[in-house]
């Protein structure tokens, strides 16, 4: 068996955000923001649709939106690229959710608490150690939860998560090994084949079962990703050789009024041409 990555767009929404993923969105959702409690029951995912055929990656929209049974309003994300203000736009939609509610002459009220789970494929906060972080509103120094506190902000880092298949033992651990490694193994291990909603989960994911548009659409935005993670490797990559560019020729300049232009470039590593153009702007 080959199984599509859980951690596209497109895949993450079939698998988790589909008219048949319920019961596989309320495994999910205990096991991130509940410690693998049974603390939601039922739930309804909200405009249960799969995206449309897309070149790029989301802007501000949303992977799945779901209803609680006690209307709390959960909103989640898959992101695997750490793209600028993605802090920002994760309290933007946050807020939205939140705010968007009310109805025109609604009282405050009829506002629900609402959850932004967002899981990264990169790490977000590198001071941390923690594999799921939760963040509501607390006052700074006695850390005294505000009254309402109705927003509540989950991280799942995946490039934290290390254990081996020998290893799990937790809901979160199953679900987040099916997260990390469903794309790169063909048998389901027994023990996440145990667990009914990851065995289902496991069958959508599964190739055998999508259409051949399915497939299409899932690789082109694996390929996309796959684009712009080259794009910011090289970046980084050219901005570590233009430091070390700038580097030699400040050590190149320290040399100039005591070495020769050869001497100077075999020191620094840099041609000969570029220590005479050195020198001829002193």
């Amino acid at each position: 068996m080959t199984f599509i990555n859980p951690k596209t767009d497109y895949a993450f929404k079939k698998i988790f955000g589909s008219s048949e993923s319920k019961d596989i969105l309320i495994s999910f959702l205990n096991a991130m923001i509940y410690d693998g409690n049974p603390t939601i029951e039922d739930l309804e995912i909200i405009n249960p649709n799969l995206p449309p055929q897309v070149e790029g990656l989301k802007d501000s929209s949303l992977d799945v939106k779901a209803k609680l049974a006690d209307d709390t309003l959960v909103i989640i994300e898959m992101q695997v690229l750490n793209v600028e203000s993605f802090g920002q736009r994760i309290l933007y939609n946050a807020a939205k959710t939140y705010a968007s509610q009310l109805q025109k002459g609604q009282g405050y009220r009829m506002l629900k608490p609402v959850i932004a789970l967002t899981i990264t494929d990169f790490e977000m906060f590198k001071n941390s150690n923690q594999l799921i972080s939760r963040f509501v509103y607390k006052e700074e120094e006695s850390n005294l939860p505000y009254p309402d506190n109705d927003l509540k902000l989950v991280f799942v880092e995946l490039p934290k998560f290390t254990k081996t298949v020998d290893q799990l033992e937790t809901l979160a651990d199953k679900w987040l090994y099916f997260m990390k490694y469903a794309v790169t193994i063909t048998d389901v291990p027994p023990v996440m084949d145990s667990v009914p909603e990851i065995h289902q989960a496991f069958d959508i994911a599964d190739r055998v079962n999508l259409s051949p548009e399915e497939i299409a659409n899932i690789e082109r935005q694996e390929m996309f990703i796959y684009d712009q993670q080259g794009t910011i490797i090289k970046a980084v990559k050219d901005a570590v050789e233009e430091g070390r560019q700038e580097e030699k020729q400040a050590i190149a300049r320290q040399l100039l009024d005591r070495l020769d232009d050869t001497t100077i470039a075999q020191i620094t590593g840099l041609s000969v041409q570029n220590v005479q153009n050195l020198r001829s702007k002193i």
